[in-house]
């Protein structure tokens, strides 16, 4: 059964920087993307980023566009998630999730969370002004 272990999650200062990593294992099968998504409390999942996988594309939200990258090309490395200048407004509970059944690659859409099968358990981004 797949799994997804989020880790690097942590406390920092506005302006600071930190990076994510994602382990996926036991994949069924082919890896179509790997995204990133935030919550916070009350609110829905919102998209970070994306990355088609085995692909060049990248994909970024308006709100971390220039300040975040992901980064991750194959099965055996973590997909990670460098988060630069950070803001308080980036504190959320931050999430790993794989597309393993192509509706991100089939549609043209990597933002919506319903197009991704698996998911990590989060881990908690705190950034302090």
């Amino acid at each position: 059964q797949e799994q997804l272990v989020e880790s690097g999650g942590g406390s920092v200062q506005a302006g600071g920087s930190l990076t994510l990593s994602c382990v996926f294992s036991g994949r069924p099968g082919s890896t179509y993307a790997m995204g990133w998504f935030r919550q916070v409390p009350g609110k829905e999942r919102e998209f970070v980023a994306a990355k088609e996988w085995g692909g060049e594309n990248s994909y970024y939200s308006d709100s971390v566009k220039g300040r975040f990258t992901i980064s991750g090309d194959n099965d055996k490395n973590p997909v990670y998630l460098r988060m630069n200048s950070l803001k308080p407004e980036d504190t959320a509970v931050y999430y790993c999730s794989a597309d393993v059944t192509g509706n991100t690659v089939y549609t043209g859409s990597y933002s919506r969370p319903s197009f991704y099968d698996a998911w990590g358990q989060g881990t908690q981004v705190t950034v302090s002004s």
